[in-house]
Parts: C-alpha cells; structure tokens; sequence
C-alpha cells in the first residue's frame, strides 16, 4: 500500500478520486484498507483546512425547534417560562448551565454548541 500523506489540494483531490473508485471495496481487504487510511487522511485535511464553526446556542436551538415542530410550549419543561424562551430565542438572556444541561440531554442538542463563553450565565 503505497499511501502519502496530503499536503496539496492536488493531492487531496486525487485522494478524493481514490475513495469514490473505492467505495465498494469489501471490509477487511486490501482495497477497504485503503479506503480506510484515504478517508483518515482527507477527514485530517478538510479538519485543518475547512473547519466548520459550530453553530451559536440560539442558532441550534432554533434548528432543532425546526426539525423537530417544536413550539415555544414544547421548551417551557426544558428551559423554563414562555418568557424565558423567548428572552433565550431573542438572545436577551444566556443560557444558564441546567437549560444547557436539558438542552443537551433532553433535546440531543450538542453540548460544544451550547457551550460558549456568552452563553453561560
């Protein structure tokens, strides 16, 4: 297995070309070994070069009132009066640490997106 590391976007396209001929490569055989240590190497380059921001608390809270049809009702359990909700929706307000804690366990709401130094009070 001839592998080298990715250092250029040329190569991180090339090794993107590898991976989808290798899509249907078997588990535990040469080629989905490959595929494995390809797809270890492109997740590296694109964490370094593309990071991705996680979303404010606000922003994920509002997307998953969205996908899941919740309402300002559905978060009174969560976080509190309808008053709160919406002081936290309107960012008037941070979220203190149990609404971060229901947030997170109640919701499934990632806690690294809850988590920020504006967020917590």
């Amino acid at each position: 297995m001839n592998i080298k590391p990715i250092k250029t976007d040329g190569d991180y396209q090339s090794a993107l070309r590898e991976i989808e001929g290798l899509m249907a490569a078997e588990y535990d055989t040469p080629d989905g070994d490959r595929l494995d240590v390809l797809v270890t190497l492109v997740e590296a380059w694109e964490r370094k070069n593309f990071p991705m921001d996680l979303p404010n608390p606000v922003e994920a809270i509002k997307f998953e009132m969205e996908r899941n049809g919740l309402t300002i009702n559905d978060l009174k359990p969560i976080i509190g009066r309808s008053n709160r909700v919406y002081e936290i929706l309107s960012n008037k307000r941070p979220l203190t640490l149990r609404m971060i804690y229901n947030l997170h366990f109640k919701l499934g709401i990632p806690a690294e997106s809850l988590i920020r130094q504006d967020s917590i009070s």
